[in-house]
């Protein structure tokens, strides 16, 4: 028999279990990056793309990405995809939040570990691994023994908790508010003793993302919840849902697909939550200050909120957000607080040429990358004023490569007007300094369709605002749309009647563009994306990072001009803009 590798673990959810060793350096997100009903990783930039995790041991350094990866995981759990065990650098809470509820609902778990950085690195290469509560022992060749793990419950655990309670916690851990209210406690007292929170805040506003259809289990889930009497105690909006629930059929949207995704809506409202269906909460009149204490879940709507509004939330996983809305109680750890809201990691830009708005998703998909879960302070913007379109299209490309839940960029976020107020004093940061050439790479990892032609322009991800719509309507009027392009545009019900009374949807729509509300993108597939379609373009960096591995098909990035120019000749330019061109060599500049 081989002679394992035993390493100390802090066990995370507990467990027993064993299989070959699927590893990989670099965070993963489940949403969008792993196919919930195969357990395929769809992520075509990730270097486990095509693997499948069911059965095998996924070592990764920590999520990264999707709020919606908790959802994906009690999915693979319940279908029995799964992976048979998590080994993760970093404890991660999307990951293991998915774990919890798949114990509570359907009585189904699997061991999650953390390891720190130090053993996780000694894991590549080998090839198998086998976990034992807090035990793991990995090994160069697969064993062949007759290993029984020991007897390891899952289920029991002991319920009192160092965590300061109000009395209104002890009554809803009691049970005197209802069910659903106790279920929703217990779990988010067993998430706050993981973070290692000492006690609990209230939150003035939830915003729900585990409201997306990830398959049966995310409808029984919510459905489970409203038989429980759930009701939400915080005003609560809804993010996206995975269809226009209004308009479904006549997209031609399968019935499979439209009836429980429009059902696992209604199950939400049910509970009390607001009918927003929106990505990008912070359009709403209901968005938060300040200060204000909230949770929200969607990864680009956190990073906005704390980045460019300056509310305080973590990065809550699906399920997590709805527990917190139906207790009204929050862990007080992270983002909520001051020190872990301060910079990690100084980042310094290049001179630059006049920019497009090409640059901020690029430069958000850029970093978040470099980032990995510290929080960046971006120098070099200063002067260049980017408006709130700007910031939001930085921040979801950000929040698609990064773990982190905030950004700043001194001189323009709120808590980074004056850098020094994000900066521990006496602690130097390390530094990335980034180059034209370092950009150049990111757009082309961005622009993975290889022929010119353009079958769809995909707008709206994050959900379009009213200044885009003003924008878009500016190049749009007086043009014609291709006949054989698709331009849909998604965006939220209110900010579609805003830009309906401004007069910009009519000369959308004259244009031939298709209105989508309700869902996103990141939902969206045929027939709104027709079978034949073979290559999309798009201005979001979010999108162009998923869409290869959820619609398969390859993506042209550039401008929200460039995407109206390609949705009247059917073909990308294939530009660089100016001011990517001096990344390339000189003799190569003139044919761009």
């Amino acid at each position: 028999m081989p002679r394992p590798t035993s390493l100390t673990v802090r066990s995370l959810v507990p467990g027993a279990a064993q299989g070959a060793l699927l590893f990989a350096d670099v965070g993963l997100s489940f949403w969008g990056g792993v196919d919930p009903l195969r357990g395929e990783i769809i992520d075509r930039h990730h270097p486990l793309s095509g693997e499948y995790l069911t059965g095998r041991v996924l070592a990764i350094p920590s999520g990264r990405g999707s709020c919606t990866g908790s959802s994906v995981l009690m999915e693979l759990i319940s279908n029995g995809h799964a992976p048979a065990a998590l080994v993760l650098a970093e404890a991660d809470e999307i990951l293991t939040l998915g774990v919890l509820v798949a114990q509570m609902i359907f009585e189904r778990s699997l061991p999650v570990l953390c390891i720190g950085s130090e053993a996780f690195a000694a894991l590549r290469g080998k090839a198998f691994a086998r976990i034992d509560g807090a035990s793991l022992a990995v090994f160069d060749h697969i064993p062949v023994d007759n290993w029984q793990p020991s007897e390891t419950p899952t289920q029991a655990r002991d319920t009192s908790t160092a965590i300061e309670l109000s009395e209104f916690d002890h009554a809803l851990l009691n049970g005197a508010h209802g069910k659903a209210a106790q279920m929703a406690m217990q779990i988010v007292l067993r998430l706050a003793e993981l973070q290692g929170a000492q006690r609990l805040i209230d939150v003035t506003q939830a915003h729900i993302d585990g409201c997306i259809y990830t398959g049966p289990a995310s409808l029984r889930f919510a459905q489970q919840l409203v038989q429980w009497g759930a009701k939400v105690r915080v005003p609560t909006t809804l993010n996206s849902i995975s269809v226009d629930q209004r308009r479904w059929r006549e997209l031609g949207i399968d019935p499979l697909l439209g009836e429980p995704a429009s059902a696992v809506g209604d199950a939400y409202m049910a509970m009390g939550a607001q009918l927003s269906f929106t990505c990008a909460p912070y359009l709403l009149d209901s968005a938060p200050k300040a200060g204000d204490q909230i949770v929200w879940a969607e990864s680009n709507a956190v990073v906005y909120a704390n980045s460019v509004l300056g509310a305080r939330t973590l990065k809550y996983p699906d399920y997590l957000d709805i527990c917190i809305a139906l207790t009204g109680r929050a862990p007080l750890i992270g983002c909520h607080l001051d020190a872990p809201r301060k910079a990690r990691l100084r980042v310094e830009l290049p001179k630059l040429a006049e920019l497009d708005d090409a640059f901020y998703p690029l430069l958000g998909y850029h970093i978040g990358a470099l980032a990995g879960s510290r929080i960046p302070l971006i120098f070099g913007l200063e002067q260049r004023q980017p408006d709130l379109d700007d910031l939001k299209a930085f921040g979801a490309a950000f929040a698609t490569t990064s773990a982190a839940p905030l950004f700043h960029i001194a001189g323009v976020t709120p808590e980074a007007l004056d850098p020094a107020q994000v900066l521990e004093p006496d602690t130097p940061l390390p530094v990335a300094t980034i180059r034209l050439e370092d950009l150049l790479v990111s757009w082309r990892e961005l622009n993975s369709a290889r022929d010119n032609r353009v079958d769809v322009v995909s707008l709206g991800n994050p959900h379009f605002s009213l200044s885009e719509f003003a924008r878009l309507a500016q190049l749009c009027r007086d043009r014609v749309k291709h006949p054989e392009v698709v331009l849909a545009i998604t965006c939220g019900r209110a900010v579609l009647e805003q830009a309906r009374d401004a007069g910009y949807i009519d000369v959308i729509e004259t244009f031939g563009a298709t209105l989508v509300t309700d869902t996103c993108w990141c939902m969206l597939g045929e027939p709104v994306i027709p079978r034949a379609a073979t290559t999309l373009m798009t201005n979001s960096g979010k999108y162009a990072h998923y869409a290869p591995g959820l619609v398969g098909r390859n993506v042209h990035f550039a401008s929200l001009a460039e995407c109206v120019d390609a949705a009247c000749t059917a073909t990308a330019s294939g530009r660089l803009p100016s001011w990517l061109q001096p990344a390339l060599p000189m003799e190569n500049r003139s044919h761009v």
